[in-house]
């Protein structure tokens, strides 16, 4: 039965079921209500193994995951979806994207089967004026977002949907459209980030892979300016990467994996804490840095 044809035989009902009638219209047309507000994400996903490493990292993701009320859906901003124009997944079943070479056949085979979800990805579309927002039938849940969202809801039961970031716009676009997306947060809606505050490929050191902890120069003092102006709340300074020197034009040499944080940051509110974890380098030139806002 389509939604017109529903519509007209609930207006064949007798009077008594109004509220009845009511109650499932309302179903229909907003399918995500008021909620208590939930918090936001942003998660240094670093490799793509930690989705399947009982490490450190996995355990302070499922350790933040038990903190977290359960959503109704989750939006994921991550750094493995640039596009030209702003997209948001708009399927009823996202397939896993398994998007990196290299690496065991054990992670090839991880499926991360969560439900889509038309309905918020509409509400999305809906709620950004900023842009348009086109909605995707093609890419699906790419690692950026399933290796740490796996680990936050390993029963894959929360629907999950993926905003995509512009790449030919600058960070203050992508500050000010997250902005728009702050009513999500009281209608049960989990916005997560996933990238990594420094992230600098060119420069890992590969024989100190394994080494946690271990950072160059350039990467700790890009990372301490980071965490300073993030628990500042000098987000100016954050969206003006460009312009802090030397350790940050190291740190970002290109924007994909610090985007996301912005994303997260723009949801903050006034009165609302930072509690960062996962607070860790990685092979010189990566870090594990994530955070919560609540």
């Amino acid at each position: 039965m389509n939604r017109k044809t529903f519509l007209k035989t609930l207006s064949l009902l007798p009077l008594t079921a109004t509220a009845m009638k009511l109650n499932v219209l309302n179903t229909l047309t907003e399918p995500f209500g008021t909620t208590e507000k939930m918090p936001v994400l942003f998660l240094g996903h670093g490799s793509p193994m930690n989705a399947i490493e009982e490490n450190e990292f996995s355990k302070g993701w499922k350790t933040a995951g038990a903190t977290l009320p359960k959503p109704n859906a989750i939006l994921c901003v991550s750094a493995h979806w640039e596009t030209r124009g702003t997209f948001v997944t708009a399927m009823e079943k996202p397939p896993t994207i398994h998007d990196f070479g290299g690496f065991p056949k054990a992670l090839f085979d991880v499926q991360y089967p969560a439900p889509g979800s038309p309905e918020l990805a509409n509400e999305v579309k809906t709620t950004v004026s900023k842009t348009e927002i086109g909605l995707d039938d093609k890419w699906g849940l790419d690692h950026g977002a399933w290796s740490v969202i796996k680990h936050l809801y390993p029963n894959a039961d929360v629907p999950v949907i993926q905003l995509s970031l512009d790449y030919s716009q600058p960070a203050q676009y992508h500050y000010d459209l997250a902005k728009q997306l702050s009513s999500l947060r009281k209608k049960g809606v989990l916005i997560i980030g996933s990238g990594n505050m420094v992230h600098n490929l060119g420069m890992v050191a590969w024989d100190r892979l394994n080494e946690t902890g271990y950072a160059y120069d350039w990467a700790a003092e890009a990372s301490e300016k980071m965490k300073k102006y993030i628990l500042t709340n000098d987000h100016q300074q954050l969206i003006n990467f460009k312009s802090q020197g030397n350790a940050f034009d190291l740190a970002i040499p290109t924007p994909e994996h610090y985007l996301p944080l912005l994303y997260t940051l723009a949801l903050k509110e006034e009165n609302e804490k930072v509690n960062l974890f996962n607070d860790k380098a990685m092979a010189g030139s990566l870090t594990m840095t994530s955070l919560k806002i609540s």
